[in-house]
């Protein structure tokens, strides 16, 4: 670990609506609400859940979509998953507080169970992950920095050491051994943010399992045909696709995918 790495530490910040969370970087956890609670993949993902329903939050970081989740509906049942010793420590420490209801898991979700090697970065750990690529998440960040107006002369000091990262193993479950494990009967939401790894986490839900899950939101890296391949599994399963990609990302190869179960498919 690196003096750079070293000096990252969990700390408090303040979210706009006045609740205090833990997180890794106060920077990043500001950047990871703004996402979670503008008018888009998963806002639109809270407004379809009612009180009740149960969300299982794979990638979950520190916890932020979960906790837009369960202030947005109040009786949700969370399942939130993230791998990283010290993502899942505020995890814990935020859902503990502010959703007590919710469970936490230390694991990748992959498909299958066991261990693998995975890269946390200090200092962007919402682009840590199983596939990691230094090269390409700091192309992804230029450009997303470049389309948010961030002048060009600022932008390389910006992404200088951000994607530096730490191998480490972490255990690995599937989306069915969490269904076994956490009794699931049915989820409502599966919401998948694992950079790279988004198919593999589809590939460990067995056959069946996939008549539990009703709603699917993914954030996927379209490498090696991977967004028309998922869309194809899940069609095949009896979802309905949509897939868009923000603007902020064009010219990435970051898209959202959004899958609903179609009636004549349901439980």
């Amino acid at each position: 670990m690196t003096a750079r790495s070293r000096a990252v530490t969990a700390g408090a910040y303040e979210l706009p609506n006045g609740h205090r969370i833990t997180c890794v970087s106060p920077a990043e956890a500001k950047v990871l609400w703004a996402e979670a609670t503008a008018d888009g993949l998963y806002a639109r993902a809270a407004s379809a859940l009612r009180p009740g329903d149960t969300v299982l939050d794979v990638g979950a970081n520190i916890g932020i979509v979960s906790l837009m989740f369960g202030w947005a509906v109040p009786g949700l049942r969370i399942v939130a998953v993230e791998p990283a010793p010290a993502t899942f420590t505020c995890l814990e420490s935020n859902l503990r507080e502010h959703v007590p209801r919710a469970v936490c898991v230390r694991s990748a979700v992959s498909d299958r169970a066991g261990h693998r090697t995975f890269t946390y970065y200090p200092r962007s750990t919402g682009n840590s992950g199983l596939f990691a690529d230094q090269r390409a998440d700091d192309e992804n960040t230029r450009i997303f920095l470049r389309n948010s107006g961030i002048p060009e002369e600022y932008i390389g000091e910006m992404i200088s050491g951000l994607h530096r990262g730490i191998d480490m193993t972490v255990p690995t479950l599937t989306v069915s051994d969490l269904v076994r494990q956490q009794a699931l009967d049915r989820i409502d939401l599966l919401k998948i943010d694992v950079e790279r790894a988004e198919h593999l986490v589809l590939a460990g839900v067995e056959p069946d399992h996939w008549q539990l899950i009703g709603h699917v939101v993914a954030e996927v890296h379209d490498e090696q045909g991977r967004l028309a391949a998922m869309r194809r599994l899940l069609e095949d399963r009896g979802f309905t696709v949509g897939i868009s990609q923000d603007p902020k990302l064009a010219g990435t190869d970051l898209y959202e995918l959004v899958a609903r179960r179609t009636a004549d498919s349901a439980l």
